[in-house]
């Protein structure tokens, strides 16, 4: 049973901020064709971190000043009753995660307008919803859209410092998240077949997501076309020959989330050319997680992870020249543009709303702006506590190799006549979550996804 200590938490948090209010609003219901129809809630998750509960409406404060905690909403009416059945009241939420004060949403508006007025500090983070702008440019007095750019920078820094080291009741939980992507991701390959449609495997695995009372952490990618990255178009008819890219995860009831990535033969069995560069990526796949350890940086496992890759690609000939010199150049990005992983909790990417430069960087390790590295979301040093997702790639992309080619780009690297050949390829990204631990890393989930050629085509010829 999922059991946080909110009020350490939040007494964490007051160790590392000094003098002023902080406000955590959580999120309203969001209407998706029409107000009373709306997109299933999902509170944020910095509100759910400090004060854990998830009903809509809801903001919490901490006065850094008097130490008091506050949680405001307002309580249901008779007729919220009637279409919602009885509701707790502010005052016992408030209670069941120790805080002592609550009260209405226009008591919160007093008191935040009253610390405006005072000039107290008001600490808040980048808001992201346009009601939670407009709620903060009333109570604050800073236009919604300067709001981002005036957002607190020691709170998302301590946010972020706190929220980066999982606790063990987090990583239990992010198991209980990686069983459920374990049931997804097998039951894709079994159901991987020729004449099946893309949508209908997308729409199993969503099923699964939510048969456990949780959601897909994210909108599911499913695709015989994985030279896209991020290919959320569902109808393809699966054919022999191509290979089917998933990338999907769950999200618990509390809200912990899985990310999986796999990359599975439509038709059961690898050609050989598949084969080869499935087997370069699985290599770089296990890299990663013999590489990553307290003390290492993301960006050096990267790096090296590249440096997998383009061995083997230059051992089938289509890369060519000194590996080290063509990764420190950026040539591999033809076939990698993405960075290894990302951080993951909470969020699928977690924190990457309070500003990816925060959450994966830090004033050691900075942001690049090569193409491929560039989009390396993680890099900083790593930690024992930290969850990871290991996920490296191989992908022909028809137009960018075209565009390459006509710049005559990194031409002592890539043998393009070979490229060519594999414009019709597709996309193979094989993608793990990991947890640092304090000698090295290791997988998250009670069951491995089948990664290897053998235990692919196995599950799939049962």
């Amino acid at each position: 049973m999922f059991n946080a200590d909110y009020k350490k938490r939040r007494q964490a948090l007051q160790t590392k901020l000094q003098g002023g209010i902080i406000i955590f609003p959580g999120n309203n219901e969001a209407p998706c064709n029409y107000p009373d129809n709306a997109y299933k809630f999902r509170q944020d998750s910095s509100f759910l971190y400090f004060f854990g509960i998830n009903r809509p409406g809801m903001t919490g404060v901490i006065d850094l000043d008097s130490s008091e905690e506050y949680l405001f909403g307002d309580d249901v009416t008779m007729d919220d009753i009637i279409w919602m059945g009885p509701q707790p009241s502010v005052k016992d939420m408030a209670a069941s995660i120790g805080v002592d004060n609550s009260g209405s949403t226009q008591d919160l508006k007093t008191l935040v307008t009253t610390a405006a007025r005072q000039r107290r500090q008001i600490h808040y983070l980048p808001p992201y919803r346009h009601d939670t702008m407009f709620a903060l440019e009333e109570m604050l007095g800073i236009p919604a859209a300067e709001l981002k750019a005036k957002a607190s920078l020691p709170l998302i820094k301590a946010v972020v410092d706190l929220r980066s080291v999982k606790e063990p009741c987090e990583i239990e939980e992010i198991e209980r998240a990686c069983d459920i992507g374990y049931e997804m991701h097998t039951t894709a390959m079994r159901l991987c077949k020729p004449g099946v449609k893309e949508q209908y495997i997308a729409g199993v695995l969503d099923g699964i997501a939510a048969s456990y009372g949780s959601m897909t952490s994210f909108a599911t990618i499913l695709s015989q076309n994985g030279e896209t990255l991020h290919n959320h178009y569902h109808g393809n008819i699966l054919q022999t020959g191509k290979l089917m890219l998933t990338d999907a995860g769950a999200e618990t009831v509390n809200n912990y989330c899985s990310d999986f990535t796999r990359t599975v033969p439509v038709g059961g069995r690898f050609t050989s050319r598949q084969k080869d560069v499935y087997n370069i990526v699985v290599a770089c796949h296990d890299h990663a997680i013999d590489f990553a350890r307290p003390g290492q940086t993301w960006k050096e496992v990267h790096i090296n992870v590249c440096k997998v890759l383009a061995q083997g690609l230059k051992d089938l000939g289509l890369m060519k020249g000194n590996v080290d010199d063509a990764v420190a150049a950026g040539a591999h990005a033809l076939f990698m543009p993405h960075g290894l992983g990302h951080m993951m909790g909470l969020d699928v990417h977690d924190m990457e709303g309070l500003g990816q430069v925060y959450v994966g960087y830090d004033e050691e390790t900075r942001p690049s702006e090569q193409f491929g590295l560039a989009s390396l979301r993680m890099g900083r040093r790593l930690q024992e506590g930290f969850v990871i997702t290991d996920e490296p790639g191989c992908y022909f992309i028809p137009a960018l190799i075209d565009k390459w080619r006509a710049e005559n780009k990194f031409t002592d690297f890539l043998n393009y006549d070979i490229i060519d050949t594999y414009k019709d390829f597709g996309g193979i990204r094989l993608e793990d979550d990991v947890l640092i631990t304090a000698t090295g890393s290791r997988f998250l989930g009670k069951k491995h996804i089948p990664l290897t050629v053998e235990e692919v085509e196995n599950i799939m010829n049962e």
